[in-house]
């Protein structure tokens, strides 16, 4: 069995090194880049892209207006706003299925998560409590992760689960959490503050279990 495993990392490896070497020296393999910008954009945020090549993020007009957008695999380009979006749209994060989480800005300047369905369709949500909604990540399953801000602008980080269901959560000791990312298992990995004003990184599991953690020699974890 020992043999086994040498032998299989011996050829893993070495196929590693007939890639990297071909990759560099056949110019077929060179990367080769596709700038683009949705019309009317004069700053463009690409953030996201999913296995099949589409890409989610936002972009701002000449009025200074934030819109989100998809970019299909074959180059097509649509824009969008969450409906009641009057302060911008912001997509954040795709999943493989082509569904984008974010968050937009209504007329009163309060923040709301979103979820917008592959074929279009928008559904809006906000944790309990919430003045402030950011959604950063969405899984294969459709579960988003994000943070909101309370009424006392204290942080909180959330899970919404795919069938619409919310879960706020805090490590032990946080003052304001920031959840940025979610896996396709569930879990979640972000950052929090403690009373010190120091911060530190967490991994919450899908049972949810949070395990907090610093780099050695780290004085802020992000």
């Amino acid at each position: 069995m020992k043999s086994r495993t040498l032998t299989c990392i011996t050829v893993f490896a070495a196929l590693a090194i007939t890639v990297r070497l071909s990759a560099h020296d056949n110019p077929d393999h060179a990367p080769t880049f596709t700038t683009f910008d949705p019309p009317g954009s004069v700053f463009t945020y690409a953030l996201s892209i999913n296995p099949a090549g589409a890409i989610a993020g936002y972009y701002y007009d000449a009025s200074n207006v934030g819109h989100g957008f998809l970019r299909g695999p074959d180059g097509t380009i649509t824009a969008f706003d969450t409906p009641g979006a009057v302060n911008g749209t912001f997509g954040l994060s795709i999943n493989p299925a082509g569904a984008i989480a974010g968050y937009y800005g209504d007329a009163t300047g309060y923040n709301h998560g979103f979820f917008r369905a592959p074929h279009g369709a928008f559904t809006t949500f906000d944790p309990p409590g919430s003045v402030l909604t950011y959604a950063y990540s969405i899984n294969p399953l459709g579960a988003i992760a994000g943070n909101y801000y309370d009424a006392a602008r204290f942080s909180h980080g959330f899970l919404r689960a795919s069938n619409g269901t919310i879960t706020t959560f805090d490590p032990s000791g946080s003052v304001s959490t920031n959840a940025y990312s979610i896996n396709p298992l569930g879990a979640i990995t972000g950052n929090y503050q403690d009373a010190g004003n120091v911060y530190h990184g967490f991994l919450r599991a899908p049972h949810g279990g949070i395990t907090t953690f610093d780099p050695p020699g780290s004085v802020l974890t992000i």
